[in-house]
């Protein structure tokens, strides 16, 4: 048997098919949908530093920024396609800090890395190097946002591991974020990288072929 709906639900219905919603209204939604992070707006939903947000709105930013190419860190000045020669392997394989500071060198850790599947080690330690070079307070603040959603939100696909006290220091610091936010956590992650990817690095078979690419170099 067919129910007829109360007079008051008719009228509702009515009364939305005749006027539907603003243009005004739903421009303010498409506003709020697109605040920026470096804004000092509302931290509601993915911008709030607890992480504690279950919505994926962060994760699809994170995955259209890298499909477009953006937030990628440059590793070095120079041609990506010049080859170490035997002496700069030779140093590199006794100091991880002065591959470190080698432009190739990092190149070719970064390669070691992302076979690893553990590459956002080395960006977020270069993205920590960058922020420290920045000098005006706005871009340090947005810079250092960018790098707390890249590398330390538990909602990145790129999150690098901090123990407990570390990442509770970082979370305090993004309330006034300065150059020296990330300080303690880039100097965990470069202790990490030091002691427990660099040797394999040293034992791979990447670094094998390295050293006779450079040896036939020099033979020629």
């Amino acid at each position: 048997m067919l129910v007829e709906a109360p007079e008051s639900m008719r009228e509702s219905s009515h009364q939305a098919a005749r006027d539907p919603p603003s243009v005004s209204s739903t421009h303010q939604v498409t506003e709020g949908a697109q605040e920026r992070p470096g804004t000092r707006g509302s931290r509601a939903c993915c911008f709030c530093w607890c992480c504690c947000c279950s919505c994926s709105c962060l994760s699809m930013k994170n995955t259209a920024k890298e499909e477009s190419g953006g937030g990628s860190m440059e590793l070095a000045n120079g041609d990506a396609n010049d080859n170490p020669t035997m002496e700069e392997i030779r140093v590199w394989s006794h100091s991880f800090d002065a591959m470190m500071r080698s432009a190739r060198g990092r190149r070719r850790f970064r390669d070691f890395l992302r076979s690893e599947y553990s590459e956002e080690n080395l960006l977020f330690w270069l993205a920590c190097e960058e922020l420290g070079k920045e000098s005006n307070s706005a871009a340090v603040e947005e810079k250092a946002r960018l790098i707390y959603e890249d590398y330390i939100s538990i909602l990145s696909p790129k999150e690098v591991s901090l123990d407990s006290r570390v990442r509770e220091a970082v979370n305090k610091n993004m309330d006034n974020p300065t150059n020296h936010t990330f300080d303690e956590a880039q100097h965990q992650i470069y202790i990490l990288m030091h002691r427990d990817s660099f040797p394999r690095f040293l034992n791979s078979k990447m670094f094998r072929r390295m050293l006779e690419n450079a040896s036939r170099g020099e033979k020629k």
